[in-house]
């Protein structure tokens, strides 16, 4: 199958895209192309915010001609070939060819080099490894780069252990594009590959274990990927808190049946046990956020009895004590534990229930509760909770009257 021309592909019609070839190409003919990412997506009719340009120039060169055209130039990565030009307030990464002279497993000393195939060879996998001519003439080094994009095949270019032993981190890329692109079966010496150097994970930053840990999550369908990890070995070293696959397969089942939006952070808790100490270890080694920390151990912590079928009222009281966030947590990963079908529309149920509810405002303050005799201090805080918990179980009682006289009859009761 020939290769589509992609000229009409809303990436080329973009006036600042073709501003920043016209400038580059100007300096030598043809030196530029849009590669990676970008030229995948357009292949294949998808959205991509990141437009990234190869070329033929180095870093110098590329800067001398965007500032005599006017265009503003950052040197975010000279040393190995990278400046990012901005153009209409958009950012245009611009890398000079290169290859790989030694690498670490992380970082890399490149040379610079004027061969798109040599450019290809160092790149990731296939899919990635794609130029973007200025008149939407895809080039693909490797050969095989559409039909793979087009296939959803993730495959390494050239040999899996090599590129691999050259950065690490391309082990969860891996599982990454293969959770977005591939849905039925993996690339087998890929697997096989990332299974031989899966320990490797330890060696890279938690932050970016992390960051990729997510991004695999987030796709609509990343089960084939995250069964393929754990059955690798990878999912052991970069989350061994992962207690199995179930509740998670059951939750993408739901999401999709459901037509519920996806949340990596959900996805995340259906892999972990329910224990408030696993999860606050994990959070720390991993760096997660304070937002995502505090959400995993309400979620980890709360005690409230869910079932499908608690009633409106039960509903309302587990919303007003547990927060909605904590709620949804614990009513959707419920339902992903329910063996059986047939109470689905329950469990859809109690999720509706939480768009309709606005937590109300106890009526009775600490000033009250003095007024009422409460001793200043401690007290006060006690005789509150108590007409809260009431109040509460009252199923939020429009009663100011009701209220004051409960709040009087604790008062003498706890003093």
């Amino acid at each position: 199958m020939t290769n589509p021309n992609l000229s009409k592909h809303r990436l080329l019609v973009d006036l600042a895209t073709q501003k920043i070839l016209s400038v580059l190409n100007a300096s030598r003919a043809n030196c530029a192309r849009l590669v990676g990412g970008c030229v995948r997506d357009a292949l294949l009719n998808q959205s991509c915010d990141d437009v990234d340009i190869a070329t033929q120039l180095t870093p110098p060169e590329v800067i001398a001609a965007c500032e005599k055209a006017g265009i503003r130039v950052v040197e975010t990565g000279i040393s190995h070939g990278t400046v990012t030009a901005i153009l209409e307030k958009k950012p245009f990464e611009i890398t000079t060819l290169r290859q790989d002279i030694a690498t670490d497993g992380r970082h890399a000393e490149v040379a610079f080099t004027d061969d798109w195939h040599k450019d290809a060879a160092r790149r990731d996998f296939t899919m990635n490894a794609l130029y973007l001519d200025s008149d939407g003439t895809v080039f693909d080094p490797t050969g095989q780069g559409v039909a793979d994009a087009r296939a959803g095949n993730v495959v390494f270019v050239g040999d899996p252990d090599q590129r691999i032993l050259e950065d690490h981190l391309r082990i969860l890329r891996y599982f990454r594009f293969a959770a977005r692109f591939a849905h039925n079966s993996l690339d087998g010496p890929a697997l096989q590959a990332c299974a031989r150097h899966a320990t490797a994970i330890s060696s890279l930053s938690v932050e970016r274990v992390w960051s990729e840990l997510k991004k695999i999550l987030a796709p609509s369908d990343p089960r084939v990927a995250v069964k393929a990890m754990a059955q690798s070995g990878v999912l052991a070293v970069a989350l061994p808190e992962a207690q199995g696959l179930a509740t998670f397969n059951a939750l993408i089942e739901i999401e999709t049946t459901a037509f519920l939006e996806t949340d990596p952070l959900l996805r995340l808790m259906s892999l972990l046990p329910r224990d408030t100490a696993v999860v606050e270890a994990m959070s720390a080694r991993l760096k997660l956020s304070k937002a995502e920390s505090d959400r995993l151990l309400a979620w980890a912590g709360d005690t409230t009895r869910i079932v499908s079928y608690l009633s409106a009222r039960d509903v309302r009281q587990a919303l007003y004590w547990m927060g909605n966030q904590t709620y949804l947590d614990r009513v959707r990963l419920q339902w992903a534990q329910d063996p059986a079908p047939r109470r689905a529309t329950q469990w859809r149920t109690l999720l509706a229930l939480e768009g309709g509810f606005v937590a109300p405002k106890l009526a009775v303050n600490g000033q009250m509760a003095i007024a009422a005799g409460a001793t200043p201090g401690p007290a006060v805080g006690a005789v509150l909770a108590e007409v809260e918990r009431w109040w509460v179980e009252s199923d939020f009682i429009d009663d100011e009257l009701g209220l004051i006289e409960r709040l009087k009859a604790v008062v003498q009761g706890l003093g």
